[in-house]
């Protein structure tokens, strides 16, 4: 965790985000430009072919990128995201990690990778994301 002391963000409008916790995504850890989530494998999560569903890899991917884009306390959406699958998760829990890499007053973009509980590299999510003027309570 990266945390440096700092404490864990609590961000209202991710906190109220349906989708991820029906996917079962919980949010670990977030701060200013970073986060980091974890989704708990089931059997609603595999494809026919017995792996995880690359929509559900995108989706935890996804989610912690809004974690860390809507850190600064202003709303941020996403304007491009795109994903690449190293290699294929079947069980366990998989967990997402963003890092912001460049940032300034309307644009933020960051980086995704999504490991499984041995830290293997599952996929690389990269994001880019816009800052409105909306800000959001923390």
């Amino acid at each position: 965790m990266k945390n440096n002391g700092k404490q864990k963000q609590e961000i209202s409008i991710i906190k109220q985000d349906k989708f991820a916790e029906y996917a079962g995504i919980e949010l670990l850890e977030v701060e200013e430009g970073w986060a980091k989530s974890k989704m708990e494998i089931t059997e609603n999560h595999l494809n026919g072919i017995g792996t995880v569903h690359g929509g559900a890899i995108f989706t935890l991917a996804d989610f912690t990128f809004a974690a860390a884009a809507n850190s600064y306390k202003t709303v941020t959406v996403a304007i491009n995201a795109n994903i690449s699958f190293m290699k294929a998760a079947r069980s366990g829990t998989l967990f997402a990690e963003a890092e912001e890499i460049s940032t300034n007053p309307k644009l933020g973009t960051y980086t995704i990778t999504v490991t499984d509980d041995n830290s293997k590299l599952i996929a690389i999510f990269q994001g880019m994301a816009y800052r409105k003027k909306d800000k959001i309570d923390i």
